[in-house]
């Protein structure tokens, strides 16, 4: 049996690490996870260099069922165009790809709540994520924007993002990030960045998001000024950094560029995604 998905990328709106409730904005990067059995047992990461076998091995154990386990050996392959470690949902994408491949194998029913779970609660356990980064997860696997509230794993708001928009990347060459956990001292604050989110005023909650994090997670808030300057309606730091993600309409796309064309490290520019993640069986 073998079976492959693919699930793609996103960006933060509002980081839910302070309120446990976040919002997020799928992009076109993907990941590819292919997922084979054979007789025999145990779970083998064959070809995914840098990727958390930890988190990986937690997720095939919530999604396969123990009989399946027991009497297969598990190989899981993967191919990631996203970045790991810069804030751009890289553990969400690859959480929920192998869990959606493993169900479509071993399970005959699922829904998409199920596949997703698995990759949340592997991420919590694992200590990948401290809320399961519900919102980033729902973002990669269905596409478009998403409002959730991560400890009810529930969608508060979901729409297609307007295709006339473009994202701006800015992935920094240090990795270098601050402490998360001192994001939750501007707790109101952020929580004014996901009450704007929660009523589609997406922009503005991004904006507020990244200028309330920037600080914290070492990132310089006059980066945010000088891409609003440029033309961008929304931008902030992504996840918990050090990538930065800007959006403007197309015709401003250039402009934005500058603003990080001096700095070290790469701009990189994904389309945004409105499709849902995709399974096949092999």
């Amino acid at each position: 049996m073998e079976a492959r998905a693919t699930v793609f990328g996103a960006i933060s709106i509002v980081n839910a690490i302070a309120t446990g409730r976040g919002a997020t904005l799928g992009i076109d990067s993907e990941v590819e996870a292919t997922v084979s059995a054979t007789a025999g047992s145990g779970i083998h990461l064959v070809d995914g260099k840098n990727m958390s076998s930890k988190l990986i091995n937690k997720v095939v154990e919530l999604s396969v069922p123990k009989k399946d386990l027991e009497r297969n050996k598990i190989e899981i392959s993967l191919k990631s165009q996203i970045p790991t470690g810069y804030g751009l949902k890289s553990s969400s994408a690859i959480s929920s790809a192998v869990s959606l491949a493993c169900h479509k194998m071993f399970r005959t029913k699922y829904t998409d709540t199920q596949v997703l779970l698995a990759g949340v609660e592997a991420s919590i356990a694992t200590k990948v994520s401290m809320t399961g980064a519900f919102d980033d997860a729902c973002a990669c696997y269905y596409g478009g924007t998403v409002v959730t509230d991560n400890y009810k794993r529930r969608i508060v708001r979901s729409e297609k993002t307007p295709t006339g928009l473009a994202v701006v990347i800015f992935v920094p060459m240090s990795r270098r990030r601050g402490d998360i956990r001192q994001l939750r001292e501007l707790k109101d604050v952020f929580e004014r960045a996901w009450d704007f989110a929660s009523r589609g005023h997406y922009w503005n909650a991004m904006i507020l998001n990244g200028l309330a994090g920037s600080t914290i997670l070492n990132s310089d808030p006059g980066i945010i000024s000088k891409a609003v300057e440029a033309g961008a309606i929304g931008v902030s730091v992504s996840g918990n950094g050090p990538a930065i993600a800007a959006v403007a309409k197309k015709d401003r796309i250039e402009s934005v560029k500058k603003v990080f064309s001096g700095m070290e490290g790469r701009i990189v520019t994904p389309e945004i995604n409105n499709k849902k993640a995709e399974v096949h069986g092999l």
